[in-house]
């Protein structure tokens, strides 16, 4: 079993809004990211994704007009099919928790989609 150390995972990578795989279970991958502004709106049909900020301070907007903020140890779960939209506040390190096939950018292709999930070293 190997444990992951969250700071020394952080200073691993600088890039932002570009996931790496942490772990996996039961089908599940914990993800590490870094985020810096705004992100892509976007949904996952058949996906509930679960933010957990680490460090920074995130907002997830809603199209509804509803936003969530989240600070360090705290975390909210986005339904699947919601369409939202992360906006970290300056900067934030969160933890993502998915079944692994999901993409970032969810039912939307941009420059920021990453198709080929990087493992922390």
């Amino acid at each position: 079993m190997e444990k992951v150390a969250l700071a020394e995972a952080f200073d691993s990578f600088d890039e932002t809004w570009s996931p790496r795989l942490a772990g996996e279970l039961n089908g599940q991958a914990v993800k590490l990211a870094k985020a810096d502004g705004e992100f892509v709106w976007h949904s996952h049909a058949d996906a509930d994704e679960l933010f957990l900020v680490h460090a920074g301070r995130l907002r997830i907007e809603f199209r509804e007009g509803s936003d969530t903020v989240l600070e360090p140890g705290e975390f909210a779960v986005v339904p699947r099919g919601t369409e939202h939209r992360p906006v970290a506040e300056p900067e934030a390190e969160i933890l993502l928790f998915e079944p692994s096939e999901t993409r970032n950018t969810g039912d939307v292709e941009t420059d920021e989609t990453v198709t080929d999930l990087e493992r922390l070293d």
